[in-house]
């Protein structure tokens, strides 16, 4: 492969390959702002500056020219050239500015003159921690600002639309924003208006920035100018989590971080992913942050009444042994494919048909790209399973003539397919996460939603991916507490009773499927009991149809399942 040398270090390129996305590919740190790997390249905020240029070789003889040290000659170009447009080329001789005074020197100059009218909001602004534009004045901008006097004023908190509000005094015109607008979603909302020291973008008059994905272009802002509605002023950055996992909405499997604070999720940002989400997610993903937060179902409960876990553990159990084989099972697309797998189990060990679940495919509008049809998102998992869709016509008969319903994480009264008549003398045992749940329970049982469990999800192309938890529950057990990590900090965790913030109702008293149906199993004499959620999915990944999907395989980006449909059901005890 053709070779370039990046100070002092000889590195392969694909030919075409544009010379700031080798570096960052190859870990060379080159300054920038207005680049986006998915994004056209206008090359306009000039800081990706460095020194390039090729080999000098003799036009008649074709030898090198050599200097008087012996090394051949580079022919640099007569200035300095933007790395994010420049073409690489087989023996290009590349400095950054690690290398080279002159190129450290004109990207100090370059931000020097952009922070020239910037405004210094960093104590106020929602970008500060995480803004590019403040961690480059630190590593390569001048110590301080020759330019002492009014700096020009722009809007300011101007709603540019439901979700995203504008600082133009902070804009530094990348146009990111613009390109999202015209070459991603091709909405064309947004466009720069006015010139030289007053341009900034703004929507046409009259318009409202109501594109489904506008918060990305606050993803992509690489300063503080565009910001998200629903989180200004909520929390900085360095008091917060991130935790890398899978969005719970929709069968896309869109890939996220989720940010926690004192045990709530404050935030939901789009994750990398080039194989589901590339680097976006829409705006309706991000606003289900308060689901994970509000009316939670915590705490176990028998006859509408508070237990304790064992207690309602064993009710549970004993309604099982009661109902012998004639019970109804009813899975859910919203469950993880252990907490799944596990269910069948238990169904296969008193005899009972296989578990059936909702299916809600349709039934929510698409938009092609990352909003499905499909507002599950596990619905793919539960068919590779062995699972099949129950069938509305038959289940109000189903669960009338049943001896017990077992419901996992879902809520059929409040899907229409079941009514309160359906269930009138039928003992129901209810795993949900939220106190609205509709259906009627003799047994509650609290579970985890997406964001306080481990386990797996299968999108609806096929790709099996990891969720993670980003915050704790009452019952920490080993799994949740090793799958968190050493990073969380206090303020995430809950903190002590000593700070201010502390507030123990964020804990929610609900445990994951795979954890609270082994408690269930034991009084009717199985065995569900295995070391860790990862053991569960090892088990399951033994059939064709999940050939390959451990945790450890599928890690942070997930692993691509064979197209194979859906093996019938062969559960045993």
């Amino acid at each position: 492969m053709p070779q370039v040398t990046i100070d002092g270090q000889a590195h392969e390129f694909e030919p075409g390959q544009k010379l700031l996305q080798l570096c960052l590919d190859e870990g060379t740190e080159v300054p920038h702002f207005c680049y986006h790997p998915s994004l056209s390249v206008p090359a306009n905020c000039r800081q990706c500056l460095v020194k390039a240029g090729t080999p000098l070789f003799d036009r008649e003889t074709k030898e090198p020219v050599l200097d008087e040290n012996g090394d051949q000659k580079i022919n640099y170009f007569p200035k300095l050239m933007p790395s994010c447009a420049l073409d690489v080329t087989e023996g290009m001789v590349v400095h950054t500015q690690l290398s080279s005074v002159e190129v450290a020197e004109a990207q100090a100059d370059n931000l020097e003159i952009m922070l020239a009218n910037h405004p210094l909001d960093c104590p106020i602004c929602d970008q500060a921690g995480q803004c590019p534009l403040q961690i480059q004045a630190y590593k390569y901008g001048p110590e301080g600002s020759r330019f002492e006097f009014e700096k020009v004023h722009k809007p300011k908190r101007v709603q540019l639309g439901p979700h995203v509000v504008l600082d133009a005094e902070r804009c530094i015109n990348c146009t990111r924003c613009t390109r999202f607008t015209a070459e991603v979603t091709e909405t064309h909302q947004l466009t720069i208006i006015n010139r030289g020291d007053k341009n900034h973008p703004m929507t046409a008059p009259g318009e409202v920035f109501d594109d489904p994905y506008s918060m990305c272009t606050a993803d992509i802002c690489p300063v503080g100018a565009l910001t998200e509605d629903y989180f200004r002023f909520q929390a900085r950055v360095w008091e917060m989590d991130k935790t890398p996992t899978v969005s719970d909405f929709g069968g896309i499997g869109i890939n996220v971080d989720v940010w926690t604070r004192n045990n709530q999720v404050l935030r939901i940002t789009p994750r990398e992913n080039l194989d589901v989400n590339e680097y976006w997610m829409p705006d309706v993903a991000r606003l289900v942050y308060k689901t994970y937060n509000e009316d939670r179902a915590s705490g176990p409960r028998l006859h509408g009444r508070p237990t304790t876990w064992e207690v309602a553990a064993r009710e549970a159990g004993q309604l099982l042994r009661d109902a012998g084989s004639n019970v109804l099972f009813l899975g859910s697309a919203f469950a993880t494919v252990e907490d799944n797998h596990l269910l069948m189990k238990l169904a296969a060990s008193v005899g009972a048909d296989a578990p059936r679940f909702i299916d809600r495919r349709g039934q929510a509008e698409g938009d092609g790209w990352l909003i499905s049809s499909d507002p599950a998102p596990n619905t793919a998992g539960c068919l590779r399973l062995g699972m099949e869709p129950v069938d509305p016509a038959m289940l109000g008969a189903a669960a009338s003539s049943a001896s017990l319903v077992y419901v996992l994480q879902d809520d059929p009264v409040a899907a229409g397919l079941l009514s309160a008549d359906d269930l009138a003398g039928t003992p129901v045992v209810l795993h949900a996460t939220h106190t609205t749940a509709a259906t009627p329970a003799t047994v509650l049982l609290p579970i985890t939603m997406s964001v306080e469990t481990l386990g797996t999800y299968v999108n609806e192309n096929g790709r099996a991916q990891l969720l993670r938890p980003a915050k704790m529950v009452r019952a920490m057990n080993r799994s949740l507490l090793m799958a968190l990590g050493t990073g969380m900090g206090r303020k995430a965790r809950v903190g002590t009773p000593f700070d201010r913030w502390h507030d123990e109702a964020h804990q929610v008293d609900c445990l994951p499927g795979w954890a609270v149906l082994p408690q269930v199993a034991k009084d009717v004499g199985l065995d569900l009991s295995y070391t860790s959620p990862a053991k569960i999915m090892a088990e399951v990944a033994q059939r064709p149809a999940f050939a390959g999907a451990t945790h450890g395989a599928m890690a942070t980006l997930g692993v691509p399942l064979e197209t194979a449909d859906a093996e019938p059901p062969q559960v045993t005890a």
